[in-house]
């Protein structure tokens, strides 16, 4: 069983009352069945819980995903949404979905780098960084692949935005303002939610606030083991705090 981490979970902040990431057994890193999922949902009195699970282009299952949870009792209290996790694959925004998963909400990651010629691993994108890729340039590609693939699938959600970025050793690059303001009008536009994930904290590049005004934020666990679900460290929630007390009249 998966280590527990402390965690603050106050219901009083509407965001905490949901987890929209939340993955089952159809995932082969995750321990919990659906079952469990919903069940830690209703106990820690939930009111969303979003069952979403890893796929590929390749993957078969998402038809008997579906018709699992389906079948599952779900508490009168509960909205149980569902949707499926798919990478990146390029600066285009193609992803590495299935091609049958009709108005399906895909929760869009950047498990490795959206490159120009498909998807670069952490040391790639470093390796390049000691080349002629310059910072910015790398940065300005993610944002060409988030803006590409929100609008190629209208209606999704974003995993974890930008945290491939200290992975790639890009922590520290930070956005313009011409940036934030394309990519919260891309948000809005295609209604693709962002999350504030447990496990990755906030990335210094979002523009929380901004994403707050227009109701498009959503906390999200990551859970791959039930005990987890609808759990967030106070250090995940603060930033929404904080942005919420900033003068309305700044954007960022």
């Amino acid at each position: 069983m998966a280590k527990r981490l402390p965690a603050f979970r106050d219901n009083r902040h509407p965001l905490a009352r949901s987890d929209y990431h939340v993955h089952s057994t159809f995932s082969d890193d995750a321990v919990s069945t659906l079952a469990e999922n919903i069940a830690a949902a209703e106990a820690k009195k939930l009111e969303t819980v979003r069952l979403i699970d890893h796929v590929r282009a390749s993957t078969t299952w998402v038809p008997e995903f579906l018709a699992a949870v389906a079948a599952e009792q779900i508490p009168e209290q509960l909205d149980v949404l569902t949707g499926v996790e798919a990478k990146m694959m390029d600066v285009t925004g193609r992803l590495d979905i299935p091609a049958d998963l009709g108005d399906l909400t895909v929760v869009i990651a950047d498990h490795q780098f959206p490159g120009t010629d498909g998807p670069w691993s952490p040391d790639e994108v470093k390796k390049r960084l000691r080349g002629r890729l310059k910072p910015a340039t790398a940065l300005q590609l993610l944002f060409d692949a988030y803006g590409a693939a929100m609008r190629g699938r209208p209606g999704s959600q974003l995993a974890h935005p930008f945290s491939i970025l200290p992975k790639a050793g890009l922590g520290e690059v930070y956005a313009t303002e011409q940036q934030l303001e394309e990519f919260v009008a891309i948000a809005v536009e295609t209604n693709t939610l962002v999350e504030i994930n447990q496990k990755w904290g906030v990335s210094h590049v979002l523009p929380l606030r901004a994403l707050l005004d227009v109701e498009l934020i959503v906390m999200a666990s990551d859970a791959h083991d039930a005990s987890f679900v609808g759990e967030y460290r106070r250090e995940v929630l603060e930033p929404l705090d904080y942005a919420e007390r900033i003068d309305p009249r700044e954007r960022w």
